[in-house]
């Protein structure tokens, strides 16, 4: 159990000071995972940037994530499920959503697009669920051609992480045998607002 978002944060900079001082690219999953990312970022003496990615739902249910879209377009979908029929009008339609929302935010948010070329590039993410965004982010920081990838997290479900490990370095704090929501982990697991998301990148180093 962590206090919250800035401990767990702490913690994973610890784990990843072999970086400190190399230039590392640091991206965060908006929106909870940008607090981590700055402090991760401020740590290691990286650029802080984001990584637009978003779960697709599934239907009549807003957490469980049947998939998820980068700006890039690609779709990161699940494998079938028995007992669940997911159309493929329905995944294309909220893609659709979901893009529109990551062009949005990425409006919002004013970033310039970061340098990836032969860098180290660290992304952060509060915990993984189903691993989807995890994935689509890896895909989308991909086709930028950075030299090495790291997956870093507090909390993993331990079928995530195997899936992660197979495209990314996974540097997590946490991989327990059950579990049901990331924010079960965390004392405190307040959602992060666009408005603080922006503050933090108008004021990063």
């Amino acid at each position: 159990m962590f206090k919250n978002r800035q401990e767990a944060a702490k913690l994973l900079a610890n784990k990843l000071l072999a970086y400190r001082d190399k230039n590392p690219l640091v991206l965060g999953i908006p929106r909870g995972a940008i607090p981590m990312a700055k402090v991760i970022a401020d740590t290691l003496n990286g650029e802080l940037s984001a990584i637009l990615v978003h779960k697709i739902p599934a239907p009549q249910n807003e957490e469980f994530a049947i998939g998820s879209v980068g700006l890039s377009g690609h779709i990161q979908r699940m494998p079938p499920i028995p007992l669940l029929t997911i159309e493929d009008a329905y995944l294309q339609d909220q893609a659709k959503r979901q893009l529109a929302l990551l062009r949005n935010r990425q409006k919002k948010y004013g970033l310039p697009e970061p340098n990836y070329a032969d860098r180290i590039v660290v992304i952060v993410e509060d915990g993984i669920a189903t691993g989807f965004t995890a994935l689509s982010a890896i895909y989308e920081v991909k086709l930028h051609h950075p030299k090495k990838i790291i997956v870093a997290a507090a909390v993993t479900a331990r079928e995530s992480a195997e899936k992660i490990r197979q495209k990314a370095e996974l540097v997590v704090l946490d991989e327990p045998e059950f579990f049901y929501a990331v924010g079960q982990f965390f004392e405190n697991f307040d959602q992060v607002s666009d408005e603080e998301v922006i503050e933090i990148f108008k004021n990063k180093a």
